[in-house]
């Protein structure tokens, strides 16, 4: 850290900082005082001091309250993600405290949580009961910006090509799309298709911007014709119910499906696209930089599976 980003980080109190918070959310400086407790008088005064050591005004001050300058506008967000932040920490550090001795924070995509990590994560805690794992759901570009943003220490997604430069990734799993069909359906008995003959129905999908839409838009635009999306879902087992009650088709990891096969009567049939085979990958800012215990997740995972999945 330069000496002048070290001079800058100790002019900024937390408790200045609070402060500051309490006031840009109640829009006065006295009803902030009665919420934390503090004369009115003494709050001022560290509004200034804070404005001193950034050494730019953040307030407008008027007879109805406070209002926020532009500084103000981006201080308040920095501060509040630096609280944000001191919260977490607090709440990981009682966790130690409490005997918990690993904390790993981790998004994925919906692919891997149904397909994969149930059975990984059991494995892992039963090996290393003390170690929490946080995760969260999210689609692949946002685990890719939680990874690089720091809100997550490691990320499991289709990254769909080259990883951005600044994360390094490690491949996990593979799966294969397959086309979801009622039993019925007249692509039911094909033994595999082209994506291309599917775009004369109607699609159910995920979210516009999930790996598998961003996909289907891809191939759809590659051979001119129009992607009929008419319903967009946010869970697998959500499209696969709207399949079987005929209000379109859709793709599905093969794994996904043989996980949700008793959702309705439906047939599955393989994709013969390059595209339709994918790479879930382990993503992070830097693998050997991360704690001891996000380390053996990392091994854990990225170690060779001693079995292979056949769908059913």
């Amino acid at each position: 850290m330069k000496s002048s980003e070290r001079s800058f980080a100790r002019r900024i109190d937390l408790t200045s900082l609070q402060l500051f918070v309490a006031v840009c959310e109640l829009g006065s400086i006295g009803r902030a005082a009665e919420r934390e407790f503090i004369a009115a008088s003494a709050v001022s005064k560290r509004l200034s001091d804070l404005e001193t050591a950034v050494d730019t005004a953040l307030l407008y001050r008027h007879s109805r309250g406070v209002t926020l300058t532009p500084a103000g506008e981006s201080l308040l967000h920095h501060a509040r993600t630096v609280l944000f932040g001191l919260e977490r920490m607090q709440g990981e550090l009682s966790e130690y405290a409490e005997g918990v001795r690993g904390h790993v924070r981790m998004h994925a995509n919906i692919s891997a949580i149904v397909q994969f990590l149930p059975e990984d994560l059991g494995a892992f805690a039963r090996a290393h009961s003390q170690v929490k794992i946080d995760l969260q759901e999210h689609l692949s570009s946002d685990v890719l910006h939680a990874v690089q943003e720091g809100a997550a220490d490691l990320g499991l997604c289709n990254t769909g090509g080259p990883v951005a430069t600044d994360l390094q990734s490690r491949p996990y799993r593979t799966d294969r799309l397959v086309l979801v069909v009622p039993a019925a359906h007249a692509l039911s008995s094909q033994a595999a298709i082209h994506f291309e003959q599917v775009l004369d129905w109607d699609i159910v999908g995920l979210h516009a911007n999930s790996s598998i839409s961003l996909a289907m838009r891809a191939a759809a635009a590659a051979a001119g014709r129009p992607l009929r999306q008419r319903i967009q879902v946010t869970g697998l087992d959500a499209m696969c119910r709207m399949i079987d009650n005929g209000l379109g088709v859709g793709l599905l990891p093969d794994r996904a499906f043989a996980l949700m096969h008793g959702v309705g009567r439906l047939q599955a049939v393989p994709l013969t696209d390059p595209w339709a085979q994918r790479e879930l990958r382990v993503v992070a800012r830097d693998f050997d930089a991360l704690p001891m215990t996000a380390r053996l997740l990392v091994e854990h995972l990225t170690r060779p599976s001693s079995s292979t999945f056949a769908p059913t």
